[in-house]
This record gives structure tokens, sequence and C-alpha cells, in this order.
């Protein structure tokens, strides 16, 4: 039995987390965090016995800890609690699915208390790469990818890394795939949360619409594999089999498939270097029948430019283009912004934010603040 800890347990990373979890009976829960769905939140406390719970919106774990007073679960708050969480003892590996750059810290303080990262929070590589990636290294910490994309990239390349050329990964598109720009102008919320492959949270389902997931997923992959972002090459693969591919430099390409359902990546993370059993359907190809690509539109969707751009510029401005992207996409379905306003305005953050080439993490967080202030003003 393993010791895990996940961050971020209500979301659609942690309750697939704990679907494996349940699946395979190979694994105790040591401690959870959410920030309000209190509900779900004590029904996972009550099931799972985590010693520690930790809610990060100060108020909902003051109703948590009457809720759960019968329980031997420890209820912490705030984002020192959910530090305390990732760092808690006697756990093996955890688990980061808290959306957003609030998953940075929790994930700093699980590599310095050297615990390995099943890393589902790509925003934590794309604002701080250079950063974490550096902490791991001296802490002697594995990151395991636990999306589908940088999960099958990491199993195509093995122990081959030194012959690795390229990476190609793959986009599936998102709901409004073929459509023009000007089309795009009048997509609502309730269009852009229907993803025709995936069942994701709201937020990221958004950021495949827009294909900004795409362009956060290259950032992450040039931390994660050490490739410049010009060797990270994105193709539109429709049917979400191919999860991503490797070339390596004797032209060989090697590919991982597989049903999409993010309980493959997540238990494949959870049980490295072994592998699972097995938690989802079986690929059956001739059913698939066929597997198609495509290259993205840049004209329609230019968020995948524009992380090309900030991973090249590097410094703060991938954290400049994750801040602007997550205060654009709030509004967006709050139906303060236009679809087509989401990568425009990272556009102009990007254009008006201070450049910093060295960042400490005080920094990261600053400009982040800064891009996501700056979209505020814009609306």
């Amino acid at each position: 039995m393993k010791n895990i800890s996940i961050l971020g347990s209500t979301g659609s990373i942690g309750t697939q987390t704990l679907e494996v979890v349940d699946i395979t009976k190979n694994y105790n829960v040591k401690s959870i965090t959410c920030n309000t769905n209190i509900k779900k939140f004590e029904e996972q406390i009550r099931k799972y016995k985590p010693e520690i719970a930790c809610m990060t919106d100060e108020a909902s774990a003051k109703d948590l800890k009457v809720r759960v007073a019968d329980t031997n679960t420890k209820v912490v708050s705030g984002i020192e609690g959910a530090c305390e969480c990732a760092s808690i003892e006697n756990v093996d590996t955890v688990v980061t699915a808290i959306v957003g750059i609030a998953g940075l810290k929790p994930t700093m303080s699980a590599i310095k208390a050297k615990k390995r990262i099943a890393l589902a929070n790509k925003e934590t590589l794309v604002t701080a790469g250079s950063i974490v990636t550096c902490e791991a290294k001296i802490n002697g910490v594995e990151i395991i990818p636990v999306d589908s994309e940088h999960s099958a990239i990491f199993q195509s390349i093995s122990n081959q890394k030194k012959f690795l050329n390229k990476i190609i990964i793959t986009a599936s598109g998102g709901p409004f795939f073929g459509k023009t720009k000007e089309e795009l102008i009048k997509v609502t919320p309730k269009e852009a949360l229907k993803h025709p492959n995936w069942d994701m949270g709201a937020k990221i389902t958004i950021d495949s619409a827009t294909l900004v997931n795409k362009g956060l997923e290259i950032i992450e992959a040039m931390h994660l594999f050490d490739l410049p972002v010009d060797k990270i090459i994105p193709v539109v693969h429709r049917e979400s089999i191919i999860h991503s591919l490797v070339e390596f430099c004797d032209g060989s390409v090697i590919a991982q498939l597989g049903v999409p359902d993010m309980k493959l990546p997540i238990s494949y993370a959870l049980a490295y270097p072994e592998r699972g059993d097995r938690v989802c359907e079986l690929l059956d190809l001739v059913k698939a029948k066929s597997l198609t690509f495509y290259d993205i539109d840049n004209d329609a969707f230019k968020g995948v430019e524009l992380a090309k751009k900030a991973a090249k510029m590097g410094g703060v401005m991938c954290a400049v283009y994750n801040g602007a992207n997550e205060a654009a996409v709030e509004l967006f379905l709050k139906e303060k912004c236009k679809f087509t306003d989401i990568t425009d305005i990272i556009e102009k953050a990007m254009d008006n934010a201070p450049y910093i080439e060295s960042p400490t993490l005080e920094d990261v967080f600053e400009a982040d603040l800064f891009a996501r202030n700056f979209v505020k003003e814009c609306f």
C-alpha cells in the first residue's frame, strides 16, 4: 500500500484520482485539500479518513471543522494548510491537482519535503518552471506528469532521452475545430464547455476550446523534458487516441495510445515505475477506425503562438501569459468578455508587462498579479 496526498481532491483530476484509489485498492489517502466544495469534501473525509484535510477558503474551513468534529481528521485552512497537507510525513506521492497558480506553493512545499510529485497542475511549471525543476533536482524529487499528453511523452521516451529529437504533442482541437476567428466571436460559455472527448473542469475545458491549454502544455513540456520550444510540435488529433508522440534522432517515432480517460495517466503516475491494475476501458483500434491529424489554425487560435513567444522570452513572461489567461477565462465564464477576447487580452498583457529575466518565486507571483490586474482594468 502506498500513501498519497491529493491537492485539489474535489476537482476533476482529484475525484478521478479517488476513483483510481477505489478501483485498485492500492493507496491510502493521508491528506486532501479543496477550496470551497464543503459537501463533497466532507463526504471524502468520511470515506477516506485522511489524517489532515485543508480548505483553502477560511470561512469554509470553519464550517468544515464543525461538520467533521466527530472524525479523527485534522482540519486546517489557507495556503499554509495546503502546504502542510503537501508535506505530511509518511506519504510517498503527492498528486498536485489544484487548478491554476494556486498550486505552485503547495507543490514547492511537497518538493522540499522530498515527495514524489504526480503533476496535474501544469501552471506550476508554466509560471515557475526553472525554479521548480531546480528545486526538484536539489531534493532528488521525481516529477511524474499526469496530463495525458505529458504522460504519453514520458512513457514514449522511456530511458532514451539522449536520443530524443522532438516531441509531437496532440490536441483534440476542442469544440470549435474548423471555425474561423469571426465565427468564434459569438461563442457562449455553454458552447465552450462542451468538450468533444474529455470530461474536465470548467477552466481547463475553456482552455481547450481556445487552445491556450495546448500553449500551456508546450511550456510545461519544455521544462519537463528539457527541450527548446521549437522542438515541441503541436498537431490536432481529433480522436484523442494518440496522446502524444516522440521522434528520435534515427527518425523512429514512438507514440502512446489509449482511450481518452484521465484515470489511465493518473494510475500510471501513482504506480510508477510499476504499472497498476486496469482502471478504464481497453482501446479497440478496429472500432476507432481512423486516426487523423491537422495543423493548428493559428489565426483563429493564436494562444499557441503566444505561448511559444512567452517561452522564448522566458523570465516572468510565461507567468504573465498564464495569469492573464486565468483572469480572462473567469470573466468569460461570467459572460463579461467575448471568447476571442481571451487570447487578445493575453497578448496585450504580455506587451505591457514588466520583464524580469531571472525571476524569484516572489517575482513570479508579482507578474501573475500584474497580469490579473491588467485584465480587470481592460474590462
